[in-house]
C-alpha cells in the first residue's frame, strides 16, 4: 500500500475519532455543569486549557462562556480541531479512497460531512445542547458499526484502527482529566455526593456506565473508574483496549510487510532474515513503554502518586507512538 493512501486512512479515522470525543468531552462537561455548581467565573474554560487551545480562543473571544466555547469546539471553520473541521477533513482523506472503503461508509461519513456544513448557531437552541449531542453520538455510533461490519480485515482497515484506536487512547486521558481540571473537588468533598455523581457522568461520556455497574455494582468508587476507562482489557473505550488493538494491528502490517517484500521470495535463508528484521510492535519504543504502564491496573497507585501526571504521561506517550508510526509508514519523504 503506498504511504499517502495509508496516510489518508490513518488521518480519517483520527479525525473520526477526534471529532466523537470532541463532543463527548464538551457533552461531559455540560452535564457537569447542569449537576453541579460550577467553582469558577469561567467553567468552561478548562476545557480549553485540557486541549492547549487557551491562547487560540482568547485571540478570537472575549469569554469563555458557553456560546463561544460551545462555537469554538463545535463550528467554528478556524478552528482546526472543531467537531465541524474533523469531520469536514475525515470526508475530504476519504474521498480520494473511496475504493478501499464500503459505499455504506462513505454514504454515512457524506451524509454527516453534509450536516456538518448546515450547522449554524441557533442548532445549541433549537433542538437544543442535549438533544445535538444525543444526535451527534449517534451518527458515530452508526460509523463505527458501518466499518467494522463492512472493511475487510486488511491493510485499509488495520491503519484505519491505528489511527482510531491511538485518538482513542490519548482522548480517554483527556476525558479523564475533564474530571480532574474542572471539577477536582475540595479535599472535604472527595469521595462525597458530588465527587461521586461528577465520576458517573465521566463513565457516561465514555458510555462505561453500564459496564462499570455490571461488573462493580451501583456503588461509584474512585478507583474502580479509573480502573476500568485506563486498565481494563475487555472495556472498548479503555486506553488498554486500545493499546492492545493498535498492537494487532501494528503486528498484522508487519507480517504483510515481511511477506510481501522481495527478499522473502527469493529463498528461506532471505525469508528467515527478512522475518527478523520486519517492524513489530515491540519493536515501537514509545508503544512498548506505554503498554508497560497499562499492563496491569494500577488504579491504586496512580491515584497516590498523582492522576493528572499519569493521565499527561499516556498522552505523552500516544504522541510518541503517533511518531513512530509516521515515521515508519506514512512519511513521504
Amino acid at each position: 500500500m503506498l504511504r499517502r493512501i495509508a496516510g489518508h486512512l490513518y488521518w480519517a479515522a483520527r479525525n473520526l475519532e477526534r471529532a466523537e470525543w470532541r463532543a463527548r468531552l464538551v457533552d461531559v462537561n455540560y452535564h457537569l455543569l447542569i449537576e453541579t455548581p460550577p467553582r469558577g467565573i469561567e467553567p468552561w474554560a478548562p476545557l480549553l486549557a485540557i486541549f492547549g487551545e487557551r491562547d487560540t480562543f482568547a485571540s478570537r473571544y472575549a469569554t469563555a462562556d458557553e456560546d463561544s466555547v460551545l462555537n469554538f469546539f463545535v463550528l467554528d471553520l478556524e478552528n482546526p480541531n472543531s467537531i465541524r473541521n474533523c469531520i469536514i477533513n475525515a470526508r475530504n482523506n476519504m474521498l480520494s479512497l473511496r475504493h478501499y472503503i464500503s459505499s455504506e461508509l462513505w454514504i454515512e461519513l457524506n451524509t454527516l460531512y453534509l450536516d456538518a456544513r448546515g450547522w449554524t448557531g441557533g442548532l445549541f437552541t433549537s433542538p437544543g445542547v442535549f438533544a445535538f449531542f444525543s444526535e451527534l453520538r449517534e451518527n458515530f455510533y452508526q460509523l463505527s458499526g458501518i466499518l467494522q461490519t463492512t472493511i475487510p480485515r486488511d491493510l485499509a482497515y488495520d491503519f484505519i484502527q491505528i489511527g482510531m484506536m491511538l485518538e482513542r487512547a490519548e482522548d480517554v486521558a483527556r476525558m479523564l482529566d475533564v474530571k480532574y481540571h474542572f471539577l477536582l473537588p475540595k479535599l472535604e468533598d472527595v469521595g462525597g455526593p458530588i465527587d461521586l455523581l461528577q465520576w458517573a457522568a465521566v463513565l457516561r461520556s465514555a458510555s462505561g456506565l453500564e459496564a462499570y455497574r455490571k461488573r462493580h455494582g451501583n456503588s461509584i468508587e474512585v478507583k474502580k473508574v479509573v480502573g476500568i476507562l485506563l486498565f481494563d482489557a475487555s472495556f472498548p473505550r479503555s486506553a488498554r483496549f486500545s493499546l492492545d488493538q493498535l498492537s494487532v494491528s501494528l503486528g498484522r502490517i508487519a507480517a504483510e510487510r515481511s511477506e510481501s517484500s522481495p527478499d522473502s521470495q527469493s529463498s528461506s535463508q532471505s525469508q528467515s532474515s527478512s522475518q527478523s528484521c520486519a517492524p513489530s510492535p515491540g519493536h515501537f519504543a514509545a508503544l512498548s513503554q506505554l503498554d508497560a504502564s497499562l499492563k496491569n491496573d494500577r488504579s491504586s497507585q496512580v491515584l497516590k502518586s498523582g492522576l493528572h501526571q499519569f493521565l499527561l504521561e499516556i498522552q505523552d506517550g500516544c504522541a510518541a507512538i503517533g511518531d513512530e508510526v509516521f515515521g515508519r509508514y506514512l512519511r513521504s519523504d
